[in-house]
C-alpha cells in the first residue's frame, strides 16, 4: 500500500510561508499600534489645549478693575495703582474665577507667563494663583514707577514658579499676548499692541495666542482666546466687588 507524505523540503516551505505570514501579522499590528497611539495623543493635546483656552477665557471675563496700594522707597506711600501688567510674553491681574472655587471662589491674582519647557522641548504656559488680600496685601507685587504720573502703570517681578503653579500648555511654539485700546467713535479701531503701558485706562480686549511646537502635526493650528473684558471704570475710581 503507497503512502504519501510531505517532503522534506515542502515541510521547510510551509514553516517559512507561516513565519512570512506571523511577520507581516506583527508588522500590521505595531503600525495600527501606533497610529492609535498618535491619535491618542492628539486628542489628549487638542483636550489640553481646549481646557486651556476655556480657562483663559473664564478668567479675563471675570477680570477685577482692583488696585494695589504700593509703598514707595522709604516706606512712604506711593499711591494706589492698577493691579494690571500686560507684556508680550507675561500677563498678571485680578480675577474672580480660580482653579479651586470657580466662579464661587475668592478673588485671585492671576500670573501668566512663558517659560523653556523641560529638557529644552518648545514653551509652558505657566499659571500662578495668588489670594487677594486687600489693595494693602498687594504691595508686594508693585515696583517702581516708570515715568511721574498721578497712576503710573505697574512695573512687576517677574514672576516665580510655585509649588502650586499650574501648567495651562505644555511643549508648545510660543505664548503672545497682545492688547487692545478701546476704539473711539471717530477713529478705525485700534491695533492689538504687544505691551499696555497706558495708566489711564484699562485694556477694552485681551488676546492669548498659543501657537503649536515643532513636534505638532503640520495640520495644527494655533489655540487663540480673544476676550473683551468690559471694563467701563478708570483706574483711578475705587471698585467694590
Amino acid at each position: 500500500m503507497n503512502r504519501r507524505g510531505m517532503t522534506l523540503i515542502e515541510l521547510l516551505i510551509a514553516v517559512a510561508l507561516v513565519s512570512l505570514l506571523s511577520v507581516g501579522m506583527l508588522h500590521s499590528i505595531r503600525v495600527g499600534l501606533g497610529a492609535l497611539e498618535g491619535v491618542q495623543r492628539r486628542v489628549t493635546d487638542s483636550r489640553r489645549a481646549l481646557g486651556a483656552q476655556r480657562i483663559l477665557e473664564l478668567q479675563l471675563n471675570s477680570l477685577l478693575p482692583l488696585r494695589a496700594n504700593c509703598i514707595a522707597s522709604g516706606g512712604a506711600p506711593g499711591g494706589p495703582r492698577a493691579l494690571f501688567a500686560g507684556e508680550m510674553n507675561m500677563m498678571r491681574f485680578v480675577t474672580r474665577y480660580s482653579l479651586e472655587g470657580g466662579m464661587r471662589g475668592t478673588p485671585q491674582i492671576v500670573e501668566l507667563w512663558a517659560a523653556p519647557g523641560e529638557r529644552g522641548q518648545g514653551v509652558r504656559l505657566l499659571m500662578n494663583e495668588i489670594p487677594w488680600r486687600g489693595a494693602v496685601g498687594a504691595a508686594p507685587f508693585c515696583g517702581p514707577p516708570p515715568v511721574p504720573g498721578p497712576m503710573p502703570p505697574m512695573v512687576l517681578q517677574a514672576p516665580q514658579p510655585l509649588p502650586s503653579t499650574f501648567v495651562l500648555a505644555d511643549r508648545i511654539g510660543a505664548t503672545v499676548f497682545a492688547y487692545q485700546e478701546r476704539s473711539r467713535l471717530a477713529e478705525p479701531a485700534n491695533a492689538w499692541l504687544p505691551r499696555w503701558g497706558r495708566d489711564d485706562a484699562w485694556p477694552w480686549a485681551v488676546r492669548v495666542e498659543i501657537l503649536p511646537g515643532p513636534a505638532s502635526s503640520a495640520s495644527a493650528q494655533p489655540v487663540g482666546v480673544t476676550a473683551r473684558l468690559g471694563v467701563t471704570k478708570p483706574p483711578g475710581d475705587q471698585y467694590a466687588y
